[in-house]
């Protein structure tokens, strides 16, 4: 028994190492694609949005005298210079929808989505009849806006990003700006595009308001932002809404994507939980053949280890071109089907399909599937642990373990030698 128990022991740490190595692998994959496939999915798809509200600034020329030396001599002369004054934006009524359609690219997905923007901007109006420059800033670089609509007070503007227009005394600014676009991760609103004086942090923001629909339930807002004042959950996710009258704040709206299960750190983390998986199995075989005397060497327990690290390998890599899910079913079968054919010869269909099928379904199927809830995969591992615990116990409490003798080895004949 004890040389038997030290060999499975060899296994057990030997397995131990292999899945180490493999998840170390799985990891390097993940992470050394990630730094290019990242780039490219921006690149294709369009990076996180910032969207701010546009500018408007009253445009005034002053000249000033200034001193110029010219062959040595100090000249006098008069030099113009431009100044921009903030007219401040009195009302915001915005409309934005985020329908998210992530992106799977190797072992990683990203969070991808399309966003319709529309908002109608209102400026005070000017004292006096005079130039002003209205400037506007696209909420990301790397990205495609379609269907953009740019007017002021009903007129449209021509393409860019500043114009300069004539304004009326007493005539209020209004501006019309819609597009439809493409982004990833995050969507984010900042209240003010210049922010307030002497602190470019704080924020203000007048008769706010917006409404913020999404195709998604899963809704995150980022930390230190802002939270709306209604939500309203709808058929395919939610309705959002800010209202504010008077704000002052440094907080942004900035909503979260939500992520997909990611294959490649799933794999990776149930590579890393393997041996707790295998140790179980183990465990229970020994206690099951010891207390039946079934002749279970320690090179059956090298096979089976083996096909449990079957299934850790199939599945890092059938996740490059399956789902998650079916990878996952699909090496369960295989590792599943390896167990019970081999078994089957060394001690019988029954055994192999019963007491070592439903330890590996329970110990590497259903305790790496509790890898795909968040938050609840040590409760799980927890509660399968204790339970095993107590049937251990109960099936155990009444064993002379000082009686009990080692299995006699079986063999089969021996093969009959030829005549001659």
């Amino acid at each position: 028994m004890t040389r038997r128990i030290v060999f499975i022991a060899i296994i057990f740490f030997s397995a131990s190492i292999a899945w180490l190595l493999l998840a170390g692998n799985i990891n390097q994959r993940t992470h050394s694609a990630d730094s290019g496939l990242r780039s490219k999915v921006v690149g294709v798809w369009g990076s996180e949005q910032l969207q701010s509200p546009p500018s408007a600034s009253v445009i005034t020329k002053n000249r000033r005298e200034v001193e110029m030396v010219v062959d040595g001599k100090k000249v006098k002369n008069w030099a113009e210079e431009t100044v921009l004054t903030p007219i401040e934006l009195i009302k915001t009524r915005a409309d934005a929808r985020l329908d998210l359609e992530p992106r799977q690219k190797g072992l990683l997905w990203y969070s991808t989505y399309k966003v319709a923007f529309a908002a109608d901007y209102e400026f005070a109006p000017p004292d006096a009849d005079q130039d002003v420059q209205i400037s506007f800033s696209f909420p990301a670089q790397q990205a495609i806006y379609d269907d953009l609509r740019i007017s002021l007070n009903g007129e449209p503007l021509g393409t860019g990003t500043a114009w300069i227009t004539h304004a009326k005394a007493g005539v209020p600014l209004k501006m019309h700006l819609g597009y439809r676009s493409q982004g990833m991760n995050a969507w984010r609103y900042r209240m003010d595009s210049s922010g307030a004086p002497g602190n470019p942090q704080i924020a203000s923001a007048k008769d706010f308001s917006l409404h913020l629909t999404t195709n998604f339930k899963d809704i995150d807002f980022a930390d230190n932002s802002l939270s709306p004042a209604e939500k309203k959950e709808s058929a395919g996710g939610w309705d959002l809404v800010w209202n504010y009258r008077n704000l002052v704040s440094g907080a942004q709206i900035a909503v979260i994507m939500p992520e997909k299960l990611q294959p490649g750190p799933l794999a990776g983390e149930i590579s890393l939980f393997a041996p707790v998986s295998l140790f179980f199995f183990f465990f229970v075989m020994l206690l099951i053949t010891t207390l039946r005397r079934i002749d279970l060497h320690w090179m059956n327990y090298f096979f089976l280890a083996a096909a449990f690290f079957a299934f850790h390998l199939l599945l890092a890599y059938l996740a490059d071109h399956l789902s998650i899910h079916a990878a996952f079913a699909v090496s369960s079968l295989v590792s599943v089907f390896l167990v019970i054919s081999y078994l089957r010869l060394v001690v019988g269909l029954r055994f192999a399909a019963v007491e070592a099928g439903g330890a590996q379904f329970v110990y590497l199927i259903l305790f790496s599937y509790a890898f795909f809830f968040k938050g609840y995969t040590g409760l799980t591992v927890t509660i399968g642990a204790i339970a095993t615990l107590f049937i251990a116990m109960q099936v155990t409490g009444r064993v002379k373990w000082s009686e009990l003798r080692e299995p006699a080895a079986t063999y089969p004949p021996p093969m009959p030698l030829a005549n001659g």
